[in-house]
């Protein structure tokens, strides 16, 4: 039985969880959390699924030396690819990040007309439209690779005028679709809201399932008896980070998400796990 005082493992291919990681704090303050970012092998999205699923193991198995209670996959490609995979291998909660986007979308669509945005391996996986489809068939749903979203964010080109070229060559598929509802099916997408609510124009609904996924795990953890006790841990060093790579890279980049809470980033050799 795990410690309801335990930490959350959150762990994505680089910093995009962090929008997730910041959710997870909005939503449970009392909450410790263990976040690993894998850096050195970001990104996922133009990686096979065999490969993915192999970096998600390694990732759980250093988890859990930090004896989280549950953990969240926040990346959408590492959802689609290996969540049904790993998560039977596990007797702690594992969630990712799109169940609770697809459900979102779905109660928030009037037209039935749905747009995905996502990595190369998410859009291809169809996990999304799979996922609406099983819930309400009748909904049309658009994906729309967009491989180059990832790496501008990860470079800090948030309010660029080269992001917005591509945003918008990439966009202007969907818009020809009269989508009402667009899901940013990758955790680094949040972080350009601006920009493609902007290019989308106020008439379509933007879905962010970093929010959805935290409010899905506090359901969870309140079911299996494991929120915290808020006099039960140390208020001290409550959030830990992790990377494969560029430890003080990460550090300066996450500070612009999660003000004050990233002291220090700790780099590990993932391949060891």
């Amino acid at each position: 039985m795990a410690d309801r005082n335990s930490p959350i493992g959150v762990f994505d291919s680089g910093v995009g969880g962090l929008t997730v990681a910041r959710e997870i704090m909005r939503q449970m303050p009392d909450e410790r959390i263990v976040y690993f970012g894998d850096t050195a092998r970001v990104p996922y999205g133009n990686k096979s699924c065999s490969t993915v699923i192999r970096f998600t193991r390694q990732i759980i198995r250093f988890l859990m030396t930090q004896d989280v209670k549950a953990i969240v996959i926040a990346c959408n490609t590492a959802t689609a690819c290996a969540l049904e995979t790993v998560e039977h291998d596990l007797d702690i909660p594992i969630v990712g990040v799109i169940h609770a986007g697809a459900r979102t979308a779905i109660e928030s669509t009037k037209n039935g007309k749905i747009g995905i945005i996502g990595t190369e391996g998410t859009i291809r996986s169809g996990v999304y439209s799979r996922v609406i489809k099983e819930m309400r068939e009748d909904i049309e749903v658009t994906g729309k690779p967009c491989p180059l979203l990832v790496p501008l964010v990860e470079e800090g080109l948030l309010h660029d005028s080269v992001t917005d070229e591509i945003a918008s060559r990439y966009l202007s598929e969907l818009k020809g679709k009269y989508i009402d509802t667009l899901v940013l099916g990758c955790t680094h997408y949040p972080l350009l809201r601006s920009t493609v609510g902007r290019l989308m124009g106020p008439e379509v609904t933007l879905v962010n399932p970093a929010y959805e996924t935290a409010l899905e795990l506090k359901q969870i953890l309140e079911e299996q008896g494991l929120i915290c006790d808020p006099d039960g841990g140390s208020s001290v060093d409550k959030y830990h980070f992790y990377v494969s790579d560029l430890a003080e890279k990460f550090t300066s980049f996450a500070a612009s998400i999660l003000p004050g809470q990233v002291k220090e980033t700790r780099q590990i050799n993932i391949e060891e796990f």
